[in-house]
């Protein structure tokens, strides 16, 4: 009788031991088991850039908290389509993380024939960080405020230029975005990058130019160019003196240029969560701040619902714009 128990005790134990293992092959593996092995972070813009420069600051913190590396995998090209690509068609298993910045990923889909759906084919997991623009213009325009500059404007329609990095980036729709709403006409003089851009117009090639704060602030601060406004909701702690476009009596205007964790579309929930909490504690590190405030970096974080809801509007609005600007790419 005693053995009889002891072989049913024995099937129980094994019955058991095999549903968890059942319940595992179905669900996934335990929430303590990711990541089992390195994660691959994709970085969509080459080596030393702002998105890079972040990504450098941000792994190493992920890699402790996480218990293994976040290896960096740069993949520049075509506006960052390269490294979306292959984070879409990873293995939805959480090693395969995409560090996305805005408004790559919610510009592209108007201006691309791109073979994936930014959409559907990825999972936002959490927003980190947010930088703005500002708008400078050359001292030699008799401009110095922002309502100066669009009387100034509308008086000699067409007559000024502002640059931009090319053809549909960010600096270009931001500008593009200011003039319809302002109601003016400005030629868009386009460079290869921000640092010839800036270079025109301290040069007075170009009148204007919407551009990151670390690009233009050393300048304004010397005089060489004048800051009319900077593109966030709220003026920036390191030019408090410079007000926002929206407060210059354009209600509502906001652009940003967010930085923010995405997986492929599939990847589980409880890795997802697991994720996005491990990323916010790592950006609320007093030394990780210290290290964004120095790259003109400010702490604005979403969830992975609020930061979903803000890649869908800012898909709409960007469309909007790019068509109704007739903005071509080729």
């Amino acid at each position: 009788m005693e053995k009889r128990v002891s072989l049913l005790r024995l099937l129980l134990t094994c019955a058991g031991i095999l549903a968890y293992v059942a319940a595992g092959s179905v669900n996934g593996a335990g929430a303590g088991s990711w990541p089992d092995r390195p994660v691959r972070l994709l970085v969509p813009f080459a080596p030393g850039g702002g998105v890079d420069t972040f990504a450098r600051t941000i792994s190493p913190r992920l890699s402790a908290a996480l218990g293994h590396q976040w290896v960096i995998d740069n993949r520049p090209g075509a506006a960052g389509n390269i490294a979306t690509e292959i984070v879409v068609k990873a293995n939805p298993d959480g090693h395969t993380v995409l560090l996305g910045q805005g408004t790559t990923l919610t510009v592209n889909p108007a201006l691309y024939k791109l073979p994936f759906d930014v959409a559907n084919d990825l999972r936002p997991v959490v927003m980190l960080t947010a930088s703005q623009y500002m708008m400078v213009v050359h001292p030699s325009l008799t401009a110095k405020s922002l309502r100066e500059f669009i009387a100034l404007a509308k008086a000699k329609p067409g007559a000024l230029n502002y640059g931009s990095t090319g053809v549909g980036s960010p600096l270009h729709l931001a500008a593009e975005l200011f003039k319809t709403r302002a109601g003016i006409e400005m030629a868009h003089v386009p460079y290869k990058g921000g640092a010839p851009a800036v270079a025109a117009v301290l040069g007075g090639e170009i009148q204007a130019l919407v551009v990151s704060l670390p690009s233009a602030l050393p300048h304004v601060r010397t005089g060489r160019l004048i800051g009319l406004a900077v593109t966030g909701p709220a003026r920036s702690a390191v030019a408090p003196d410079i007000p926002t476009i929206a407060e210059s009596g354009f209600p509502g205007f906001e652009v940003t240029s967010w930085y923010g964790l995405l997986v492929p579309a599939k990847t589980p929930e409880r890795i997802v969560i697991a994720l996005q909490d491990e990323a916010l504690k790592v950006v609320q590190l007093s030394e990780v701040r210290e290290q964004l405030a120095r790259q003109g970096l400010a702490i604005t974080t979403r969830n992975a619902a609020q930061f979903a809801a803000q890649i869908r509007a800012e898909t709409a609005l960007w469309a909007k714009l790019v068509k109704a600007a007739g903005i071509r790419t080729e």
